[in-house]
């Protein structure tokens, strides 16, 4: 090989290696993810919008307030355990999540679905249009809904009892094999991330498919 043919070939991997490095660069500054507003009112999703902008331009509504997740797909990991339908979570808890799991299934726990990241406003005060104002904590990759057929979202209800309301899932009936109750080892594993459980919210909802930092 000619000496201006070894300089010719390290110049084209040189200009390769810059355009995989721009490529790369130029994928962790993008940020895109799909979003609704849930209209309390009308009990529907509206106002579908599909975003893609660089993440130099989040708003402080689309990081979280503490740990450093967006709503940006680009920042969850997906998470593939046997027998389950794959779902993403916040990449800087997705470790400790699958690990969670993972022993609390070895442990007897049949998980069947489970929900993580999905961005909608679903919570805070309603607009003029009657729609939700702000994201829930999936919508950073920061809650998990466990067997949502089993475990129920409830609202008139102080506490956990046949007088509460069913709004959203399935009947909760403790006692049956995935639903979550405190002791089980969903419960237990999840806890000891220092995670809350929806079903022990104070107020008049009590969300038992539902775990986050906040319980919220």
């Amino acid at each position: 090989m000619s000496f201006c043919s070894l300089i010719t070939k390290h110049s084209c991997v040189a200009a390769c290696i810059t355009i995989i490095a721009a490529a790369t660069a130029c994928a962790e500054e993008t940020c895109s993810y799909s979003t609704w507003d849930w209209n309390a009112e009308k009990q529907r999703a509206e106002n579908f919008q599909d975003v893609v902008k660089s993440k130099r331009e989040l708003t402080p509504e689309e990081w979280h307030s503490t740990l450093p997740c967006s709503i940006c797909r680009e920042d969850q990991q997906i998470i593939e355990l046997a027998d389950l339908k794959p779902f993403f979570v916040c990449r800087h808890v997705a470790d400790e999540i699958e690990t969670a799991l993972g022993v609390a299934r070895s442990a007897g726990f049949p998980l069947h679905d489970v929900i993580g990241y999905r961005v909608g406003r679903t919570k805070g005060l309603l607009n003029i249009d009657g729609r939700r104002s702000q994201y829930s904590l999936h919508a950073y990759g920061l809650a998990l809904d466990i067997n949502p057929a089993l475990n129920g979202l409830y609202d008139q209800c102080e506490i956990l009892s046949p007088s509460c309301r069913l709004r959203r899932g399935g009947a909760w009936r403790p006692g049956t094999p995935g639903t979550v109750t405190p002791g089980t080892p969903i419960y237990e594993e999840i806890a000891a991330m220092g995670w809350r459980w929806g079903g022990e919210l104070a107020g008049r909802q009590k969300d038992t498919m539902h775990f986050s930092p906040s319980g919220e």
